[in-house]
C-alpha cells in the first residue's frame, strides 16, 4: 500500500501508525524527495488491510501498490529520482559518461588511459579488478592490487571509480575502494549478494542480465532497495538474442520504458550491447537520444593486447570524438553532457 499522510500530521499520530503497522509486520519505507510525506507498506496485504488505515488521523488517503517492484515505482516516487555520487548527480539534466577498460591489467597503463579519459570528458573510471569470466582459465582479474590501482587514478584524476563486486565476501572490500559497486549482468539474480549491497549505503550499478525480463530486472533493484539502499542506476547492457551477428541485442526500448514504469536513472553500456567498436559510438548516440541518463563505455589503450573484451573498446582517439558527437545530441534532447 502507499499511504499518503496528511498535512501537518501529528507526532503522536504518525508514532501511532508506525507502531501499528509494525504490529501487523509491515515494511515501512518513506519516499524519498517527496513534497508530501508518502510511505510505502510492505507486507501481507490482508494484514494491512484489517489495520483500516483509511480511517487512522495520520493518513490522508491509501493506494494499492499492484506492481510487483514497490520502491522501484512512481507510485512510490512519482518524480525522477536523482542518484547523487560525490559530485555528480545521475538522473538529472547532465549526462554522465563512465569509461575505462573491461580490466584493470597494471598500473602505468590504467594510470595513462585514466588521464586520457578525463582530457576526454569522462565522469567516472570504469576497470575490473574482478571479473566474471566464462572460463576459470581466462584473466580473473587483479583483485585488491586492482582496487589500490583505481583508488590511485581517482586520486590523481578526480574520476570517480566504479567497479565490479562478484561476492558477498568482497563487499565491503569494494566499498573500501570504489565510488559505485557495480553488480554485473551474470548476478543480477544473485539475492545474496542483492541483499549485501543493500546493506551499505554506497551508490549501486545494477546491470541487467542477458536473459532478464525487466519486470525481473526492476525486482532485482528492488532487493537492493528493501534493505535501505535507494541509491541505484540502472545499466541497460543488451540481451541475448536469437541472432550471433552482434555479441548482444542492445535493447534501447528498456529506456523510456523503465523511465514510465520507475523513477531510477538508467544508463546504457552499448560495448556489450554490441560486441565490437564499431557499432558503440552509434548506440551511444542512439541510448542518449532514447533519453539515457549516462553511458558506459570501454576504452584500451591498444585493444589487441586487452585481457577482455579488446574487440569491443574504443581507442582513446575515438572516444574523444565520440564525446563531441554526444555533446550535440545531448542538446537536442534539452539535456548537457558533463
Amino acid at each position: 500500500m502507499i499511504l499518503h499522510l496528511r498535512k501537518n500530521v501529528s507526532a503522536r499520530d504518525k508514532k501511532d501508525l508506525l507502531r501499528r503497522l509494525a504490529l501487523r509486520g509491515v515494511q515501512v519505507h518513506y519516499s524519498p524527495g517527496s513534497d508530501e510525506a508518502i510511505l510505502a507498506a510492505i507486507g501481507d496485504r490482508k494484514a494491512i488491510e484489517e489495520e483500516n488505515l483509511e480511517a487512522h488521523p495520520a493518513v490522508a488517503r491509501v493506494l494499492p501498490l499492484d506492481t510487483s517492484f514497490k520502491l522501484a515505482s512512481r507510485e512510490f516516487r512519482p518524480e525522477r529520482a536523482e542518484v547523487r555520487v560525490g559530485d555528480l548527480a545521475f538522473g538529472g539534466k547532465r549526462i554522465h559518461v563512465m569509461a575505462g577498460p573491461c580490466s584493470v591489467e597494471n598500473r602505468e597503463d590504467l594510470l595513462a588511459l585514466a588521464r586520457e579519459l578525463k582530457e576526454g570528458g569522462a565522469s567516472v573510471l570504469r576497470g575490473g579488478a574482478f571479473k566474471p569470466r566464462t572460463s576459470p582459465y581466462s584473466f580473473q582479474g587483479l583483485g585488491e592490487e586492482g582496487l589500490r590501482i583505481l583508488a590511485e587514478a581517482r586520486a590523481e584524476t578526480g574520476l570517480l571509480v566504479v567497479t565490479e563486486v562478484m561476492d558477498t565476501r568482497d563487499v565491503e572490500l569494494v566499498c573500501r575502494y570504489a565510488d559505485i559497486v557495480q553488480v554485473g549482468a551474470r548476478n543480477v539474480q544473485n539475492f545474496a549478494l542483492l541483499k549485501e549491497v543493500g546493506r551499505t549505503r554506497k551508490p549501486v550499478l545494477l546491470k541487467r542480465g542477458m536473459m532478464t525480463t525487466i519486470n525481473e530486472y526492476l525486482m532485482s533493484a528492488e532487493y537492493v532497495m528493501s534493505g535501505g539502499n535507494y541509491d541505484v542506476i540502472l545499466c541497460e547492457r543488451g540481451i541475448r538474442s536469437f541472432d550471433s551477428a552482434t555479441r548482444n541485442m542492445m535493447d534501447l526500448a528498456s529506456v523510456p520504458l523503465i523511465h514510465h514504469w520507475s523513477h531510477l536513472p538508467i544508463i546504457v553500456d552499448p560495448s556489450h550491447g554490441t560486441g565490437h567498436w564499431r557499432w558503440v559510438s552509434p548506440l551511444a548516440l542512439a541510448g542518449v537520444a532514447a533519453g539515457a541518463d549516462g553511458l558506459m563505455v570501454e576504452v584500451h589503450a591498444r585493444p589487441e593486447k586487452a585481457y577482455s573484451d579488446g574487440d569491443q573498446s574504443l581507442l582513446p582517439e575515438r572516444f574523444r570524438n565520440l564525446m563531441s558527437d554526444l555533446r550535440k545530441i545531448a542538446a537536442v534532447v534539452g539535456r548537457t553532457l558533463a
